[in-house]
C-alpha cells in the first residue's frame, strides 16, 4: 500500500470480522473503496451493512482483520468516530442528523462552527457560506427557502440535500449516505439520486446504501451485496443489469429458503 498522500484506496478492509457473542455480524469480508466512485452497497435487513459502516467509521471496534484508511492501518480499538472525521469520512444518517427547529445555516457549522479572533461565533461568515453551499453545492433554488429557514421547513429530499451539502462543505472524501431515499416522494428521491451524482462531480467517493434496486444501479459504479454478513457480490455496475442484479438477489434467497 503506498503513503496516505498517494493511496490508491480510501478505505481497505482485510478480513474484517465482527462477533456478538455467537453472532458473526461480519465474516472474513474483504473490500476497497477507491477514489472518485459511488459504491451501493446492498442487502436485507441483517446482512451486516450497519455494522460493516459502523467498523468503518470508529462506531464499532472489529473482532478481527485489518482496516487501512488513505493507506494507514488504523489500530483495533483504535478506531473512533472522531478519528474517521478526521480522516475526511462522514455519514449521513437518514433524518437523524439535522436540528428541526434550528435555521439551516446553524445546521451546517454544529459542532464546528466560524469563529472570530475573539472566538466568537461569526454568524456572518456562517450564513454568507451556508448560502454558497445552498446554491452552488447542492443547487437549492427553492422559492422561500433561505438560510434562515428552520429545517422543519424542508422536505425530505431537501434535508437529504443539506446533510450532504454539509458533508462536501467540510471537504468529505468519503460520504455514507444510510438510506437517504426512505419515505420519500419520487420527485425527492430524484433530487437525492441528483445530490448523490453531484458528490462524484465533486471529486468524492460516496457509500450508498439503498433497499430500492433502481436507485442504486442508476447512480453506482460499483455494486457490493451483502449477504449474512459475507460479501456475496463486488462488481462494476456495467457487468450487471438491473434485471441481472435482481434475479440475483432472488436466488440468493432461494438459497436460503
Amino acid at each position: 500500500m503506498q503513503a496516505e498522500n498517494g493511496a490508491t484506496d480510501l478505505v481497505r478492509m482485510v478480513n474484517i470480522q465482527k462477533h456478538y457473542g455467537k453472532v458473526e455480524s461480519l465474516k472474513n469480508v474483504n473490500l476497497t473503496i477507491g477514489r472518485n466512485e459511488i459504491v451501493g452497497l446492498i442487502g436485507d435487513n441483517g446482512a451486516g451493512k450497519s455494522t460493516l459502516i459502523k467498523v468503518m467509521t470508529g462506531v464499532e471496534a472489529p473482532t478481527a482483520g485489518q482496516l487501512f484508511i488513505k493507506g494507514k492501518e488504523v489500530e483495533a480499538g483504535g478506531h473512533s468516530v472522531r478519528q474517521a472525521q478526521d480522516f475526511r469520512i462522514e455519514t449521513v444518517y437518514q433524518d437523524k442528523s439535522l436540528g428541526e427547529k434550528q435555521p439551516l445555516w446553524r445546521n451546517f457549522f454544529v459542532g464546528r462552527p466560524i469563529t472570530n479572533r475573539f472566538g466568537f461565533i461569526d454568524v456572518k461568515a456562517e450564513k454568507r457560506i451556508a448560502e454558497q453551499i445552498m446554491k452552488s453545492t447542492i443547487g437549492f433554488r427553492s422559492r422561500g427557502i433561505s438560510v434562515d429557514s428552520t429545517v422543519g421547513k424542508l422536505s425530505g429530499g431537501e434535508r437529504q440535500g443539506v446533510a450532504i451539502g454539509r458533508a462536501m462543505h467540510f471537504d468529505s472524501d468519503l460520504i455514507i449516505l444510510d438510506e437517504p431515499t426512505v419515505a420519500l416522494a419520487i420527485k425527492e428521491v430524484r433530487r437525492v439520486l441528483d445530490f448523490i451524482q453531484s458528490i462524484k462531480a465533486g471529486g468524492r467517493s460516496c457509500i450508498y446504501i439503498e433497499h430500492t434496486l433502481a436507485n442504486v444501479h442508476e447512480v453506482a459504479d460499483r455494486l457490493i451485496v451483502l449477504d449474512r454478513g459475507e460479501i456475496a457480490l463486488d462488481t462494476p455496475k456495467s457487468a450487471l443489469s438491473l434485471s441481472e442484479l435482481t434475479e440475483f438477489l432472488l436466488s440468493l434467497h432461494r438459497v436460503r429458503h
